[in-house]
């Protein structure tokens, strides 16, 4: 066959995204037929993907406690500081102003490093 025999045989074959709906079709996507349009009604279903990121992140916190804490704090900090160095004012964290990202998370770095000369202390019988 030549290049343009193979260009016109893709070319009259069905679209990507119709193979796509073909192929979840056949691997369990019910409702979806392949030579239909896309439907506005349906979405994708919600992904709780950060639940189980918060939920990994608080085992760590349980399992490594303040140290954790000051680790993942810093981490933080120390990205949200370049990103701001870099022009970043604005953030799609809650607290949106950079400002206050820096401010919430040097008050969590000091809580973290409080909680782990506390149960030095403790542990130490100071």
């Amino acid at each position: 066959m030549s290049s343009d025999s193979d260009a016109k045989r893709i070319a009259s074959g069905p679209l990507p995204s119709q193979l796509v709906r073909a192929h979840a079709t056949r691997h369990g996507a019910h409702g979806v037929q392949p030579d239909a349009g896309p439907d506005p009604q349906a979405g994708a279903p919600f992904d709780p993907l950060r639940l189980c990121v918060f939920a990994t992140i608080a085992l760590l916190g349980w399992l490594a406690g303040p140290a954790a804490l000051a680790v993942f704090a810093a981490i933080g900090f120390v990205g949200y500081w370049k990103a701001r160095r870099k022009g970043l004012t604005k953030s799609n964290c809650y607290l949106r102003d950079t400002r206050l990202v820096l401010a919430y998370l040097g008050l969590l770095l000091g809580a973290g490093l409080w909680g782990m000369y506390a149960l030095v202390a403790r542990l130490a019988g100071l």
